[in-house]
């Protein structure tokens, strides 16, 4: 499976690179940065929500219904939708409860683009990551808590189980209790504990 930096490689990548740059007024070299940060993040938290029972229960039967892979197929209609929009932002406040803002400043920081666009493109990448998640759960016959795991790991990882075990280990890095505050380090660069440094070059391409 193609990790999350393949994936914006890709032909798929290209065209959500292109539409949301589009629907932003934003040009694409720093639409693509914004992405390169925000969907790590999105997928962090996903990891991390889906790390219980209950959370994984709730990501599976989510990516059941209409999370299913579809609206990858119109992707220029999708991040034009605001009832997409609306789906995305709701999505944000589940994975980030409520710190969303604080991850829109992260992006923001990290690619030079101001924070009210960082948000419209998270309330945009929300939907696509899910559809993305929805295709792959389809094609690779994902029904457990399990499953879906090692789906959100090997796109985070690139499926180097080092690196999955790592993102696990370090999404409380500093013991807090709070994940979104690390994950928000990795992305701005201010944490990097241990073995973080040459998976965050992975991650972000830096």
């Amino acid at each position: 499976m193609a990790g999350l930096l393949d994936l914006l490689n890709s032909d798929l990548g290209k065209t959500l690179v292109n539409n949301a740059s589009s629907q932003l007024g934003q040009d694409k070299a720093k639409t693509a940065s914004a992405l390169s940060t925000a969907l790590p993040l999105i997928l962090g938290a996903m990891k991390n929500n889906a790390s219980t029972p209950q959370g994984a229960e709730g990501l599976l039967g989510a990516l059941s219904g209409k999370h299913d892979g579809s609206l990858l197929d119109n992707i220029g209609g999708m991040l034009g939708n605001s009832d997409v929009l609306s789906d995305g932002a709701g999505i944000l406040g589940h994975v980030f409860g409520g710190k969303q803002q604080n991850v829109a400043n992260a992006v923001s920081k990290k690619s030079g683009m101001d924070a009210s666009s960082a948000m419209n493109l998270l309330q945009m990448a929300a939907p696509f990551v899910m559809a993305y998640l929805g295709k792959e759960k389809r094609s690779q016959n994902v029904n457990d808590g399990n499953g879906i795991g090692d789906l959100l790991g090997g796109l985070l990882g690139g499926g180097a189980q080092q690196e999955q075990s790592l993102i696990t280990k370090i999404l409380d890095a500093d013991g807090d209790g709070s994940v979104i505050d690390d994950l928000i380090g990795m992305a701005t660069g201010s944490k990097k504990k241990g073995g973080l440094g040459g998976l965050l070059g992975g991650l972000f391409g830096k």
